[in-house]
Parts: structure tokens; C-alpha cells; sequence
């Protein structure tokens, strides 16, 4: 993969990762005990019986959110890390070149597609 397609790549890895904090930052608190976690914040709708049941569907809702958003800015910063020690692109399971189209399309893919379709049963 040549050179400014990585940087092509980095560069929208890197504006994925400030939109995935800020999605975060909207409802959560940075974990100071655990790196890289987010802690959802219980909402406070008041104290009438409907508004705990809201309470806790939208905690539910936060936490499933939170949950999906820390996995795609785990890849994310893995990716970026795979770029700066000069390995992205590299399936993690064969060690062939991931193709091109492929990280285009998702820039955070740690495998290729023929060792992806094995994973899932498919080749």
C-alpha cells in the first residue's frame, strides 16, 4: 500500500477517534481506574414511578451505547498504533497484506478477507 494512502486512512482513523470521544464525552466520565473505559452516568429524570422505569430503560440504552462506542474506539486507536509501528495492513492471522479495497472501506480490519471468511465459517 503506497504511502499516501496510509495517510489518507490515518488521517480519517484519527478524525473516527475524536468523534467516537465526543460521542462519548456527551453521557459518559473518562474510568480513572481503568484505562481506556468510559463510565455511563445514570440519568435523573425525578421521582415519580414512569420517570424511575425511564431512568433505567435509558441507563440500559447508555450502556449498550457506551459499550459499542469503546469497541469501535478500541479498534480505532489499535489501528492507528498498527500505522505508527509500521504494521497496519498486515492480516493478524495469515501475516499477508490486508487488500486495499478492503481497509478503504473498513480502515479498521485486522484481517484479510480469506482468513475473515474462514473465522466465520464461510470459506
Amino acid at each position: 500500500m503506497d504511502k499516501n494512502t496510509v495517510e489518507t486512512i490515518k488521517k480519517n482513523l484519527e478524525e473516527e477517534k475524536k468523534r467516537l470521544e465526543a460521542d462519548l464525552a456527551g453521557f459518559t466520565r473518562k474510568d480513572a481506574a481503568i484505562k481506556d473505559n468510559y463510565r455511563s452516568e445514570f440519568p435523573a429524570f425525578g421521582d415519580d414511578e414512569d420517570e424511575n422505569a425511564a431512568e433505567v430503560a435509558e441507563y440500559g440504552d447508555r450502556l449498550s451505547l457506551e459499550h459499542a462506542l469503546e469497541v469501535q474506539l478500541r479498534d480505532v486507536k489499535k489501528a492507528l498504533e498498527s500505522i505508527e509501528r509500521g504494521k497496519y495492513g498486515i492480516c493478524k492471522h495469515c501475516g499477508q497484506p490486508i487488500e486495499e479495497p478492503r481497509l478503504l472501506v473498513r480502515p479498521t480490519s485486522g484481517s484479510c478477507v480469506e482468513c475473515k471468511k474462514k473465522l466465520k465459517g464461510e470459506a
